[in-house]
């Protein structure tokens, strides 16, 4: 079975243990164990990681606040090369059009990068140029508010995602409550509003992050402030979202400490869906209803640290790793193909402020 590598991102402040930016490792394919871990490239806070689907290029978001040359807070995105090994040589650096950049995505075709900015509440796609490097294309600022005046005081988007067509982009605004959908363009990158808009979530909620079924029928929204997952039927030419159900990350009558939730994901065979509860300290495990999308709670894997922020399945589906921001490990999990469940394998990985977790193939080189 062919090896697979590993990619971390990492907060890099406030870091005694000495985060130095994203991470890399070989996964052995077969015990589904890490080995060791080195450097891939020094960079602030990259919080999130992408590929391009050729594996040819690595894209992070530096999750920062600087004011730029106009006097506007803006965090960064970066592009790398990928070589021999896992390699990565910077290509360029460019501003994310707002403050927190938070997370990233790479069209289908390659030819687009978007970002969500967390504290500039705006989605901002990029054209990606021959060579791998980035081109700001469009900044969307959104609007609106919720109920929590903490954590919802103005807008503040929190992912970004596109159709597996590439023809729209998805964003989810923890701070407006809202799932933002555009038009995209794949020649020139540029987004739009569609019609419609948006579709709201429940007041409250703070939607998070957003996963496809593999079927293109569904899409699951995880809130984190609610602690839930909405099932949405997901018509992908229409380019509409239609909720059919809402569930809970958590077991029932939880109350114990204050938990919120962070990642999303689908198993590639589209049976099952995870979802990470940070404080609560879990991976929720659901099943699928094949007939149309519905989940059911199985139950919660402890994720073997404190506050699991990202989680990602290799393509495979075999194994699942979950990053523990505060414990500063990455923890592998054997899927149990038949129920989904989830059974730890191997020892921690020590990586510090770990949050996000991407694959590729062990033998990806610039091509």
């Amino acid at each position: 079975m062919r090896d697979l590598l590993v990619y971390v991102g990492t907060y890099t402040e406030h870091t005694p243990d000495g985060s130095k930016g994203i991470y890399r490792a070989r996964l052995d394919a077969t015990t589904g164990r890490l080995g060791a871990l080195e450097v891939a490239a020094e960079l602030e806070n990259p919080s999130f990681l992408a590929l391009s689907h050729d594996d040819r290029f690595l894209y992070a978001v530096s999750e920062t606040g600087a004011p730029d040359a106009s006097g506007r807070a803006t965090g960064g995105v970066a592009a790398y090369r990928v070589g021999d090994g896992g390699r990565l040589t910077e290509i360029n650096r460019v501003p994310s059009g707002g403050a927190d950049p938070c997370h990233i995505t790479v069209s289908r075709s390659g030819h687009t990068v978007a970002v969500a900015n967390y504290t500039g509440g705006s989605t901002a796609t990029f054209r990606v140029r021959d060579d791998g490097g980035l081109v700001a294309a469009t900044l969307d600022q959104h609007v609106g508010h919720g109920p929590n005046e903490e954590r919802q005081e103005k807008a503040h988007a929190h992912s970004v995602g596109f159709s597996a067509d590439d023809r729209l982009l998805l964003s989810c605004d923890l701070g407006a409550d809202r799932v933002y959908v555009y038009r995209h363009d794949p020649r020139t990158s540029v987004i739009a509003p569609h019609a419609p808009a948006f579709v709201a979530v429940e007041p409250g909620s703070g939607p998070r992050h957003l996963a496809f079924h593999p079927s293109r029928k569904y899409a699951y929204v995880i809130a984190e402030l609610a602690n839930t997952i909405a099932t949405f039927a997901w018509n992908e030419q229409a380019g509409t979202l239609v909720q059919r159900q809402r569930i809970s990350t958590l077991p029932p009558n939880y109350a114990t400490s204050p938990s919120f939730t962070a990642e999303i994901v689908a198993h590639p065979s589209g049976r099952f869906v995870y979802g990470t509860n940070r404080g609560h300290d879990t991976i929720a495990h659901f099943s699928v209803d094949a007939r149309d999308g519905r989940l059911t709670r199985v139950g919660e894997t402890p994720s073997g640290g404190s506050f699991p922020r990202g989680c990602a399945v290799d393509p495979s589906g075999r194994w699942l790793f979950a990053a523990n921001q505060n414990a500063g490990t990455v923890v592998g999990f054997a899927v149990d193909q038949k129920t989904g469940a989830l059974a730890a394998v191997g020892s921690p990985v020590k990586v510090p402020r770990a949050c996000c977790v991407i694959f590729m193939p062990s033998s990806g080189t610039a091509r």
